[in-house]
């Protein structure tokens, strides 16, 4: 009988040894993921969710890419160390970059958050001689530079026109690895039409949204149904 038991026992301490090991940091790689305008608010509070395992999972080390522009050097060191002292256990390691060649080096992922701002009274159309500029110096590194099968969000604005830009450039990257955060318009499309109709966003479907991030989008709500019903 206690041989049995024995052997019982052993049998459930190897599957929680292998439990422990499911929960654990992966021995693969760390995988690269780069952040631009990463001293800026925004991507502020972003990197904390993507070093704490967030974005990719509690398995995945990383290695996180901070990049800016020089006047912000300083800044980008203080954020490193405050990453720092969080100690995340899948964090391997904080790169400052205020050049594209460091910043997009063999970058797995990439949130291209930072982009010149709009002034009073300027449209996001206004910023599209800078920040087209930008994506396309950007775009021309990670053809360099990044991984071939980097993964891109661009928040940026016009972000439609500058992820295009962007992936134009990029030669040697696949066009389906680069998105644009037009989620937002959609993310506000079903909401506005849910309060009109007094209903739940997940009674929507084919809701779709066309044009850029600008007063020139709009909703496309002809092959929209709400709760089965066609919404036309």
């Amino acid at each position: 009988m206690l041989s049995k038991i024995l052997r019982v026992s052993k049998g459930q301490n190897a599957v929680l040894k292998q439990s422990v090991r499911a929960f654990s940091a992966s021995d693969a790689p760390p995988v690269r993921v780069a952040v631009t305008g990463a001293a800026g608010n925004i991507a502020y509070s972003i990197l904390y969710r993507i070093a704490s395992g967030e974005f990719l999972g509690k398995n995945q080390r990383i290695i996180l890419h901070l990049v800016d522009l020089p006047f912000a050097e300083k800044a980008l060191t203080g954020v490193r160390a405050e990453l720092h002292d969080c100690a995340f256990p899948l964090l391997d390691d904080v790169v400052c970059a205020t050049d594209p060649v460091t910043g997009f080096k063999d970058v797995d992922y990439a949130f291209m958050v930072g982009a010149k701002p709009r002034g009073p009274g300027m449209e996001r159309a206004d910023l599209l001689k800078d920040n087209g500029q930008i994506f396309v110096t950007v775009g021309k590194a990670m053809a360099d530079h990044a991984s071939r099968d980097c993964k891109t969000i661009v928040v940026g604005n016009p972000a439609n026109t500058n992820c295009l830009i962007l992936q134009h450039y990029a030669k040697g990257i696949p066009s389906e690895n680069f998105t644009a955060m037009t989620r937002l318009d959609h993310n506000r499309a079903l909401t506005q039409l849910a309060l009109k109709t007094n209903s739940k966003v997940t009674d929507i479907k084919n809701l779709c949204i066309w044009g850029n991030h600008s007063p020139t989008m709009y909703p496309d709500v002809r092959n929209c149904t709400i709760g089965g019903t066609p919404a036309l």
